[in-house]
């Protein structure tokens, strides 16, 4: 699900829409998606002790949507997908300053490691650095902090209401930034947006309950297919075929990022 969004996403941005219409659009049709649920469930969707959390972690997905969107705009699709799997490096190095988390010298390795693979794929000083690549890492930053603060969120708390407070705070940082360079879409285009939006939602909502409902060692496997389906479709929509450097670093980084799961779960 999430790798089919970002195809659309750059899809719809090579045909000339600006990733910040994209995000306005995003996530207006992800509200429109959500509104039935919200309907069933009425005020217990919104009970909460805990509502200034959820609007610092909606405002801070809102602003990793834009770098997100804003980097498949501009990078192949595996490579922004590689990228993203920094998040859980990012998410264990916050938690041991805010969370006190401890992290033992496995993990502590694993984490220099991954971010050597980073090193590999962006190549800074080389002429083939991409500066927007920086983009695609700050959206991974702010992931992190965003799960850092879904760990002090209780799971009683409503998933279709974190839900909400996401796609409001999406459309108030999106709007001004959105209606300067809106461009009237085609017929598909809306298609395709409404796609990018139901989509996008979804692909939030079966990532929570996967976590709610299984360990996240045992999800990791599965989440790593990413890098296969994104190298795949890169391929046969867009023509990319990753080189020699952004295939490896992508590798480290997910042989990294692996072992975390795996050593925390252990733990």
């Amino acid at each position: 699900g999430f790798t089919l969004n970002g195809a659309l996403v750059r899809d719809l941005a090579l045909e000339g829409l600006h990733p910040f219409q994209i995000s306005l659009a995003r996530a207006a049709f992800a509200l429109l998606a959500i509104s039935p649920f919200l309907l069933r469930q009425g005020s217990a969707a919104f009970q909460t002790r805990h509502r200034g959390l959820h609007i610092w972690r909606a405002v801070i997905g809102a602003f990793a949507m834009l770098c997100g969107f804003y980097a498949l705009s501009n990078l192949p699709l595996a490579d922004v997908t590689a990228l993203g799997f920094t998040t859980p490096l990012f998410a264990t190095v916050l938690a041991m300053i805010f969370l006190r988390e401890v992290v033992g010298w496995r993990r502590g390795s694993a984490i220099v490691i991954g971010f050597l693979g980073v090193m590999l794929m962006v190549r800074p000083g080389a002429s083939a650095f991409q500066p927007v690549a920086l983009v695609a890492l700050t959206s991974a930053l702010l992931i992190a902090i965003a799960v850092i603060i879904i760990k002090k969120v209780p799971r009683s708390d409503s998933q279709v209401g974190m839900l909400f407070y996401f796609c409001v705070a999406a459309m108030v940082v999106s709007a001004p930034l959105a209606i300067p360079v809106w461009q009237d879409p085609a017929p598909l285009q809306w298609v395709k947006l409404a796609g990018v939006g139901v989509i996008g939602i979804a692909s939030q909502y079966f990532l929570i309950r996967a976590f709610q409902i299984a360990d996240a060692s045992f999800i990791a496997p599965f989440d790593y297919s990413r890098l296969i389906i994104a190298g795949l479709l890169g391929f046969l929509l867009f023509g990319e075929v990753p080189d020699e450097y952004s295939i490896a670093g992508a590798v480290v980084i997910a042989a990294a990022t692996f072992y975390i799961a795996r050593r925390e779960a252990r733990l």
